[in-house]
């Protein structure tokens, strides 16, 4: 197979990669917008800041932290904003199955990788973590010095390759495959 074959037989799949990646691109800006706000609102108007415990996990050492609750709002709203434009751009089709047959799978790949970002999270804020980022660097509260912000970032950016590789096979693959089966019954 030569390089023009490849290139030919690959081409969908990488202009649907750079468009997920440019949705996705405006998606992180979402996710640290509503991020940030949450932070904001939350040591503004409730005197809490993001390491706070909210709840103890049960029958382990570990917490719930109002990072985690933050981080977890922004996703769901860059999830839906992704899920929209994706749906209709990257991923278009005349044959698309109604919202909610592909949202909810879209969601859930999305919760998948969420989890797994909750564990980046809260490896790159633990000071005992050993991929934590430096205080020493990361010094302020605002801004670009801001560790907690830098930690939303590399994990939202850590995740992104699952969401796209399990959305593409599953959500925008199988449920529209799915969707077309029945609809030729």
């Amino acid at each position: 197979m030569s390089f023009n074959d490849l290139y030919t037989r690959l081409r969908p799949s990488l202009i649907q990669f750079l468009r997920f990646g440019l949705v996705g691109g405006c998606g992180v800006l979402v996710n640290q917008a509503v991020f940030i706000a949450c932070n904001v609102i939350g040591r503004d108007a409730f005197g809490t800041n993001e390491s706070a415990i909210v709840v103890g996990i049960m029958f382990t050492e570990l917490n719930v932290r109002n990072y985690h609750i933050w981080s977890t709002l922004a996703f769901l709203v860059a999830n839906l904003f992704n899920f929209v434009v994706n749906r209709h751009w990257t991923f278009k089709s005349a044959d698309r199955a109604p919202f909610w047959k592909e949202y909810l799978p879209f969601l859930s790949v999305g919760l998948f990788a969420q989890g797994i970002g909750l564990l980046i999270l809260t490896a790159l804020m633990h000071p005992d973590s050993p991929i934590s980022l430096p205080t020493s660097v990361f010094t302020g509260e605002v801004g670009l010095l801001n560790k907690l912000y830098w930690a939303n970032l590399i994990t939202v950016i850590c995740v992104t390759p699952i969401n796209f590789t399990l959305n593409k096979l599953w959500t925008f693959r199988i449920v529209r495959r799915r969707h077309q089966g029945r609809m030729g019954e």
